[in-house]
């Protein structure tokens, strides 16, 4: 059985040590533009603060280690498309010579979703999110937040809408491979949407409004994966509904 394994086992490897050797490449050319990086990132923050404020940093060596999460965090969206690109390449010596074709609407799709989903966090919920918890409380404390929590508080929320918003994508190809259809999809829907709640208050703050954003482009985009699934497979889906007519 493991010599069975092992073919995929060294091929996982390869894939894995190429992802790697690209983020840590483009975390080296990243950490050269922290701070140009850094001011693009907390620019959302700086229109919600008190005039004057800025944020801080409280723990020795945090501005550093600041500079490293901003470097990591650019590097990985940057080398999306090779680790989307290598995971294709990992799964298609199982599929059929037109499913290996996919690669390339894979790669795109894939990475132009995740910047889709990175940029509706971006533009829409951190105006909104960041005004709420910021101004929350400001008649008895003072907005200093820290920069090494802020950092990690939008790469977390960058990348989790970034992954959230590959949905449509994966239920895409799922389809193509004939591993789901959207009768499939509709019947788990209630099961989703708790799914997707859960998802929301994981990934976002503890507050409602963050975690409604996230939820709610979730349900659309479930919506959309069931229409697309739907038109993926037409015939396969036809063939169900007569199978469940004829005796």
């Amino acid at each position: 059985m493991f010599e069975d394994l092992k073919p995929h086992l060294v091929d996982l490897r390869k894939r894995l040590l190429i992802s790697v050797i690209t983020l840590v490449v483009m975390f080296f050319l990243c950490f050269a533009f922290w701070e140009p990086i850094l001011n693009w990132m907390i620019a959302p923050l700086n229109d919600v603060l008190p005039k004057g404020t800025k944020p801080v940093f409280i723990q020795v060596g945090e501005a550093f280690l600041t500079a490293v999460k901003v470097a990591f965090f650019a590097a990985l969206v940057l080398s999306m498309p090779i680790i989307f690109w290598q995971l294709w390449l990992f799964i298609a010596p199982g599929l059929y010579s037109n499913e290996k074709k996919l690669v390339l609407p894979f790669v795109f799709s894939g990475t132009f979703m995740f910047l889709c989903g990175s940029a509706f966090a971006y533009y829409v919920v951190f105006p909104y999110g960041l005004s709420y918890l910021i101004n929350f409380g400001s008649n008895i404390f003072n907005a200093m937040p820290s920069i090494g929590y802020y950092a990690t508080f939008f790469a977390k929320l960058m990348i989790g809408f970034g992954i959230a918003f590959e949905l449509p994508v994966i239920c895409y190809f799922l389809a193509k491979l004939g591993l789901i259809t959207d009768k499939t999809l509709i019947k788990f829907f209630r099961i989703a949407i708790v799914l997707i709640f859960v998802l929301a208050a994981f990934l976002t703050p503890p507050e409602v409004t963050t975690q409604i954003l996230m939820a709610i482009p979730l349900i659309l985009l479930y919506g959309v994966s069931i229409i697309i699934v739907r038109f993926v497979n037409p015939e396969k889906n036809d063939e169900e509904e007569d199978s469940e007519i004829v005796p």
